[in-house]
């Protein structure tokens, strides 16, 4: 079992950055694949980043590579999405994720466990 919190969201004007922070219980955090995941109001929720176990392997989604930024640090049990040049379009709520598979991380069904969510808000 494994319950994860996230924290860093917040309101931020386009342009602005933002680190959002995912801190896990348990001590078999690095046995972990980890995600985050992004939903808008109104739309289906979406991939947005996922690193492997050790952090070795980094995916992001298309639409997102060169601003999105994900790390984990498995000493803290956190992973991180640094998010920077933000856009309006990037408000959702952002959600981090566990899985217990090596690979195939690009799907919410990929995933065991699920934090609650942090609100992200871009003004334009």
């Amino acid at each position: 079992q494994v319950q994860l919190v996230e924290s860093g969201g917040g309101l931020v004007q386009a342009g602005g950055s933002l680190r959002l922070s995912c801190a896990a219980s348990g001590r078999t955090f690095s046995s972990y694949a980890m995600g985050w995941f992004r939903q808008a109001p109104g739309k289906e929720r979406e991939f947005v980043a996922a690193t492997t176990r050790s952090g070795g392997n980094i995916y992001y989604a298309d639409s997102l590579k060169g601003r999105f930024t994900i790390s984990r640090d498995n000493a803290k049990n956190t992973v991180y999405l640094q998010m920077s040049s933000l856009k309006p379009e990037d408000t959702a709520v952002y959600y981090c994720a566990a899985a217990r598979r090596l690979y195939g991380l690009g799907r919410d069904r990929d995933y065991d466990y699920w934090g609650q969510g942090t609100q992200v808000t871009v003004s334009s």
